[in-house]
């Protein structure tokens, strides 16, 4: 397998630092998901759609930067320590993803099912926070794991909680990313635009796995914190159509707690 010629230490050009240059290099670390270890290449330019020559040159410059590692003897890439930081930071200075987390182990012990925060990444979503259920049977998703916007709870409820101008913005990219699924992304949206209004939650019945239901509630900071959403989801067996009734109040009870949190006791701007 071809090895790097050029060693890792080697003071980066100031191309890779570039406006365009920044914007691919960004896209190639999104290429990782939570589910992979290594990527390639190859992978690398499938996934990003970059020829083969800018995805030398930038993984190069990552690499240099400790934003990606490189295993010589295998030829491919993983995340480095320096994204892994910046990962970190930026959820730990999150005033909502700090306060949610025993709001999330409540709301997972009460309702038996899995309980998290995510918001929008590109055209998917992305957990920053969640808990499981104790039990047998649960969603096995993490911190950074990513799912489709418009077939998730997740997703519907985030839609549901954006401004009018972002949504009409939003919904011609995801239909230009599945055109033969026009149809089911406008009536996915409008049901849960309809079920938000008159319930206050969207819930998503096997629409991303054919066994898996799910409730979600958008939340947006009023210290001016990006919209994220908060939503129970498991396997239909347990979670129910008629469950997800219950435990979309309990979600509409904890998104209150989290504002209640947040903002601090009424008043307390004045001790």
């Amino acid at each position: 397998m071809r090895k790097r010629s050029k060693p890792i230490d080697q003071v980066v050009g100031d191309e890779s630092v570039g406006a365009s240059s920044l914007i691919r290099g960004l896209e190639i670390l999104r290429a990782f998901k939570v589910t992979d270890s290594t990527l390639g290449n190859q992978d690398i330019m499938d996934r990003t759609g970059l020829p083969k020559a800018t995805v030398s040159r930038l993984t190069y410059a990552l690499v240099s930067l400790g934003y990606l590692n490189y295993d010589e003897s295998m030829g491919r890439y993983s995340i480095g320590p320096s994204t892994v930081s910046l990962g970190y930071s930026a959820l730990s200075s999150t005033p909502v993803v700090r306060f949610v987390q025993p709001l999330l182990r409540r709301l997972a012990d009460k309702t038996g099912v899995a309980a998290a925060l995510g918001t929008r990444n590109g055209l998917e979503m992305i957990y920053l926070a969640n808990c499981r259920a104790f039990g047998p049977v649960t969603l096995q998703l993490n911190v950074g794991s990513q799912l489709p916007i418009w077939r998730t709870a997740m997703g519907l409820a985030y839609i549901a909680g954006m401004t009018p101008e972002m949504r009409d913005d939003l919904i011609p990219q995801l239909i230009a990313r599945e055109p033969k699924n026009r149809r089911a992304i406008r009536e996915a949206i409008d049901e849960a635009m309809q079920s938000y209004k008159s319930r206050g939650y969207v819930c998503s019945f096997g629409t991303w796995y054919s066994y898996i239901n799910a409730v979600g509630v958008p939340f947006r900071p009023t210290d001016g914190s990006p919209l994220v959403a908060l939503t129970c989801g498991g396997i239909s067996d347990i979670l129910s159509r008629k469950a997800c009734l219950n435990v979309g109040n309990d979600l509409v009870t904890t998104a209150q707690q989290l504002r209640e949190v947040l903002e601090g006791p009424v008043g307390a701007e004045n001790a």
